[in-house]
């Protein structure tokens, strides 16, 4: 197989970024994440993909629910933010507006819409872990920072100038 083939599959495709935040333990972190999807209709299932080498994913071992947020195109500062530092270098969440969802955890008033879902399960995929989660509770539009729901949301190749802040 030729890796330039994939490449141009997977630049098609472009799907949506998203900020995935975790709590546990008194602590607190949050990454960027480009491996998402609704995975199961019924029941409701979705899989954000974390990994390894991410402060987050070992937060989110510990964590019993993560809050996954898909941001609104112009917000690619907080994409920035969660994607280029490490949670275990710097707090993330100093100075953002957050507020404390469901269970602790922990939710960006800025997304254009999020959810809070339980870890159900977690597959090993090599270099990332499958946190698939069973949604408790949601958000979207004007229920979060103002009316975003026309907007389009931040994508991968939006995202494509974020070097990645966990120590490789």
């Amino acid at each position: 197989m030729d890796d330039e083939d994939i490449a141009a599959f997977t630049t098609l495709a472009d799907p949506s970024v998203y900020v995935v935040t975790a709590a546990a333990d008194g602590q607190r972190a949050g990454c960027l994440v480009g491996f998402a999807s609704q995975c199961s209709l019924d029941p409701v299932r979705f899989a954000v993909w974390l990994s390894k080498a991410n402060h987050t994913y070992r937060l989110a071992l510990a964590a019993h629910t993560l809050t996954v947020h898909l941001l609104p195109r112009d917000r690619h500062d907080l994409a920035a933010r969660f994607g280029s530092r490490c949670s275990a270098e710097t707090d993330k969440f100093d100075g953002l507006a957050w507020h404390e969802g469901p269970e602790g955890a922990l939710v960006l008033t800025d997304a254009m819409a999020w959810f809070t879902g339980r870890i159900h399960d977690r597959y090993d995929g090599g270099d990332h872990v499958a946190f698939v989660l069973d949604p408790i509770a949601a958000a979207h539009g004007k229920e979060t920072a103002g009316d975003q729901g026309n907007q389009a949301a931040l994508t991968l190749h939006d995202a494509n100038d974020i070097t990645a802040g966990h120590p490789a």
